[in-house]
C-alpha cells in the first residue's frame, strides 16, 4: 500500500526483478528520477502556458538581444537605398550605362534572395551569437570593398559581399522576435521593426544626397562601415544564445536550384528594358533563355524542398503554406514590396532628371515620407495587438491603391511638393500594411518553423523588391523609348515613361485591396494556438 505510483509503474515495466533489498533502493532511485522528469515537463508546459497566456517566457536577457539586433539591422538596412540617388553620378563617374548602375541595386535584393533561404538551415544549425558575428562581418568586409572599388566590378562585388550579410540579419531578428515575444505582444515589437525598416532606407538617400553634394560617393560607404564595425564589437560581447540548436545536413543541390531559380527570373526582367528598346547588352545572356532557366529551377527547387520535408530536411521548408493566412499574407507582401522599390527607384529618377531637383534636394523630399512610416510603425503595432489585421490592412490598402493611381499623371509640370504629399501618404499607407501582414503571416505557423517562415519572408520580400523595380525599369525604358521615337524631348519621354510604370503599379495594387479581407487575427492572439503550436 505504500508503495508510489511512479514506483509501480517503473516495476512494471522491468522484465527482471531485483533482490529485495536492492530492488527497494533501485527502485527509488529510478522513481525520484522520474519524478524529477515530470517535474521538469511540468515546468516546460507551465512556461508554454505562460506564452499562450501572453505573459514573455524570457527575460532582460533575451530583451537585450533582441535591442543588438535592432540596432544591427538599422545598420545594413541603412545601406539598402543609399545607391538610389547616386545612380546618376555613378553614371557619369564610372562611365556605364543606366541598366548597369541599376545592377548596384538589383543584385543587393537578388544576392540577399539567393541568400535568404539559405538562413531557415542556419539558424537552426548555429546559434544566435555566431549568426550575428558572421553577418555583420561580411556587411562590414563588403562595405570596406566598396570603399575601395577601383571601378564598376569591384563595386559590385562589395555590394554583393554586403548583401550576403544583410540577408543574414533580418531572418535572424525575426526568428528571435519570435521565439523570444509573446504573442500578445508581437505587434508592439513588430512595430519597433518597422522603425528599422523603414526610417533606415528613408535615411539612406538623404544621406546619400548630402555626401554626394560635398564629396565623392565612395563616401557613402565611409561613414557606414565604422558603424557597421561598432555593432559588430558590441554584439561580439553583447549578444548571447537564445535559440536552439540541431545537426541538420545542407542540401547543396537545393542551394544550387535556389541561386539559379530566383537568379534566372530577376536577372531575365533586368534585361527585359534593353530587349524591348532594340538596345540588349552584347554580352548578356538572351532573355528567354534567362527566364527559362529561372523558371524551371524554381519548379525543381519547390519539387525538392516537397520530397525534402518529408524527412524534416527542407532547406526552405514549404509547409509553412499550409496556412492560408500566411499564404494570402506573403502575396499581399509581393504586391506591396514591388510597390515600395518600385517607388523609391521611381521617384529619385523623376526628381532629378524630369523636375532637375540637386540630389541634396531629391534625398530630402524623400526622407518624411520614410520617418513617418517607421514612426506610425508602434502604433500600428500596438492597433494591432488590440484589433488585429483587416482594421488595418483594408484601407491601407486602398491608400496605397489610390496614391499610385495619382502618380500616373505626374508630368514635367508637376509641383515638386506634389510628388512630396504623395510618398508621404504612401509611405504612411505602407506603415497600415507592413507590420499587420509580418506579424499575421509568422504568427500563423507552427513554432517549429519559425525560421523557414522568417526565411520565406525575406526571400519573397526581395524578390517581389527586385521584381518590382526591374518591372518599373522595364515599362518606363520601353515607353519613354517609345515617346522619343516621335521626337519628343528627354524630359517629355521620360516623365510618359514614369507614368506607364506607375500604371502597372496601380492595375496590380487593385488586387491586393481584395486580398485584405482574406487576411485572419492568428489564432494564438488570444482565442488559442493553432493546430499544432
Amino acid at each position: 500500500m505504500g508503495t508510489s505510483l511512479t514506483e509501480r509503474a517503473v516495476s512494471d515495466l522491468d522484465p527482471v526483478q531485483p533482490a529485495p533489498s536492492a530492488g527497494r533502493a533501485d527502485t527509488a532511485s529510478t522513481a525520484a528520477a522520474a519524478d524529477a522528469a515530470l517535474a521538469d515537463s511540468t515546468a516546460a508546459a507551465a512556461e508554454d502556458a505562460a506564452i499562450r497566456a501572453g505573459q514573455p517566457a524570457h527575460g532582460a536577457r533575451d530583451t537585450k538581444v533582441i535591442w543588438l539586433l535592432l540596432g544591427a539591422t538599422f545598420v545594413v538596412f541603412l545601406n539598402e537605398t543609399i545607391m538610389g540617388v547616386a545612380i546618376p553620378h555613378l553614371v557619369d563617374d564610372l562611365h556605364i550605362s543606366l541598366s548597369a548602375a541599376q545592377w548596384l541595386t538589383t543584385a543587393f535584393m537578388l544576392t540577399m534572395a539567393v541568400v535568404i533561404p539559405i538562413t531557415g538551415f542556419l539558424l537552426q544549425r548555429f546559434p544566435t551569437r555566431a549568426m550575428f558575428i558572421t553577418a555583420m562581418s561580411l556587411f562590414s568586409a563588403g562595405t570596406l570593398i566598396a570603399a575601395t572599388a577601383p571601378g564598376f566590378e569591384v563595386l559590385l562585388g562589395g555590394r554583393i559581399v554586403q548583401a550576403t550579410g544583410t540577408a543574414i540579419m533580418m531572418p535572424l531578428l525575426m526568428t528571435t522576435l519570435m521565439t523570444v515575444v509573446a504573442p500578445s505582444d508581437r505587434g508592439r515589437f513588430m512595430g519597433r521593426v518597422s522603425i528599422v525598416m523603414s526610417v533606415a532606407p528613408a535615411i539612406g538617400p538623404t544621406i546619400s544626397g548630402l555626401v554626394l553634394n560635398f564629396l565623392s560617393w565612395r563616401f557613402m560607404f565611409w561613414f557606414v562601415l565604422p558603424i557597421a564595425l561598432v555593432m559588430l564589437v558590441i554584439g561580439f560581447r553583447k549578444v548571447e544564445n537564445v535559440s536552439e540548436t540541431r545537426v541538420l545536413p545542407l542540401d547543396v543541390f537545393s542551394v544550387v536550384l535556389s541561386a539559379f531559380g530566383f537568379g534566372g527570373i530577376v536577372y531575365g526582367l533586368s534585361i527585359l528594358g534593353g530587349v524591348v528598346t532594340g538596345k540588349s547588352p552584347g554580352d548578356t545572356v538572351p532573355l528567354w533563355v534567362a527566364l527559362g532557366v529561372g523558371v524551371i529551377a524554381l519548379g525543381a527547387f519547390i519539387w525538392r524542398q516537397l520530397l525534402l520535408q518529408r524527412r524534416d530536411r527542407a532547406l526552405l521548408d514549404l509547409r509553412t503554406f499550409h496556412s492560408r493566412n500566411f499564404a494570402v499574407s506573403i502575396a499581399l507582401m509581393v504586391v506591396m514590396m514591388a510597390a515600395l522599390f518600385g517607388t523609391i527607384i521611381l521617384l529619385p529618377i523623376y526628381l532629378q532628371n524630369v523636375l532637375h531637383l540637386e540630389p541634396l534636394a531629391t534625398g530630402l523630399l524623400l526622407l518624411p515620407g520614410g520617418l513617418v512610416m517607421g514612426l506610425l510603425g508602434p502604433t500600428v503595432g500596438r492597433l494591432y495587438d488590440r484589433v488585429g489585421p483587416t482594421p488595418l490592412l483594408v484601407p491601407g490598402s486602398i491608400v496605397v491603391s489610390g496614391v499610385l493611381w495619382s502618380l500616373t499623371m505626374v508630368g514635367e509640370q508637376t509641383p515638386w511638393w506634389l510628388m512630396l504629399v504623395a510618398h508621404v501618404v504612401l509611405s504612411a499607407a505602407l506603415a497600415f500594411m507592413f507590420t499587420p501582414l509580418f506579424t499575421s503571416a509568422l504568427g500563423s505557423i507552427e513554432p517549429r518553423f519559425y525560421s523557414h517562415g522568417s526565411a520565406i519572408v525575406g526571400t519573397v520580400q526581395q524578390v517581389a523588391g527586385a521584381a518590382g523595380t526591374a518591372l518599373f525599369i522595364t515599362v518606363m525604358t520601353a515607353q519613354s523609348a517609345a515617346v522619343a521615337a516621335t521626337g519628343a524631348a528627354l524630359e517629355t519621354s521620360e516623365a510618359a515613361g514614369i507614368r506607364a510604370a506607375f500604371l502597372v503599379g496601380a492595375i496590380i495594387s487593385v488586387a491586393a485591396v481584395v486580398g485584405t479581407f482574406f487576411v485572419r487575427k492568428p489564432a494564438d492572439m488570444g482565442e488559442g494556438a493553432p493546430i499544432g503550436h
